[in-house]
């Protein structure tokens, strides 16, 4: 099979990824770089797999036109920071510190996308470590491990082992969003699915899910759009 489909005119590059655990075709479209992926199951064929993408042109189309303008990180630029615009400033000494709704950030212009993203990575393995571990407290479960990436098409996810991932880029979404992700990924320990009861589950631990995955859902773009 090709490892991509070029879908209208002017055509639409559509990456093929085979997944023997997917149950249907699926399409996602990357924040970071607007590529647009379909996941096939292991029953698929070339010809349903391009009938599927033809079907999907339109909403495809609609949100590649929506998708927003990348932002350079420079020095004297902004960023995000718990959901609020930070202005970066050159700093001293080692470590990249908050200070008056600014951010300081020691180094050369070439080193700062490379601070700046050990400075997420690190405040996410706190912020998170500490979330997860206290909504696996009340739910009676155990987390193997915890991993920071930059992913492009989910905020975290849970194997059933206990094995959690984030993406250090919910580090630039308000607090309280950052919470609902990891209470989200941690009901999964207990309910591996989205079924009407895992849903309760997570909206025992966190009241206000749907608000907190309705701003992701709005703004989850926003944090992409930086260069990093």
């Amino acid at each position: 099979m090709n490892d991509f489909l070029l879908i209208g005119d002017p055509p639409i590059e559509v990456y093929l990824r085979n997944n023997s655990l997917a149950k249907r075709y699926s399409l996602r479209i990357s924040n970071k770089d607007n590529k647009v992926s379909l996941t096939l199951p292991r029953w698929s064929n070339l010809k349903e797999a391009k009938e599927f993408a033809q079907s999907q042109e339109e909403w495809m189309r609609k949100h590649l036109s929506q998708q927003l303008e990348p932002i350079q990180i420079n020095f004297g630029k902004y960023t995000l920071l718990d959901g609020k615009k930070i202005l970066i400033r050159h700093g001293s000494g080692k470590a990249v510190r908050v200070f008056n709704d600014e951010l300081f950030v020691p180094g050369r212009d070439e080193e700062l996308c490379g601070k700046l993203r050990a400075f997420y990575k690190t405040l996410a393995r706190e912020r998170l470590m500490k979330s997860s571990d206290y909504f696996a407290k009340i739910l009676g479960c155990k987390i193997k491990s915890i991993t920071l990436r930059d992913t492009t098409t989910r905020w975290g996810s849970c194997t059933s082992n206990g094995r959690l991932m984030y993406s250090w880029r919910l580090m630039m979404a308000p607090p309280e969003v950052q919470d609902y992700v990891a209470a989200h990924e941690v009901c999964h320990l207990i309910e591996m699915n989205h079924s009407p009861d895992y849903w309760k589950l997570v909206e025992s631990v966190v009241p206000t899910y749907k608000s907190d995955r309705s701003w992701l859902k709005i703004n989850g773009n926003l944090l992409h759009q930086y260069m990093l």
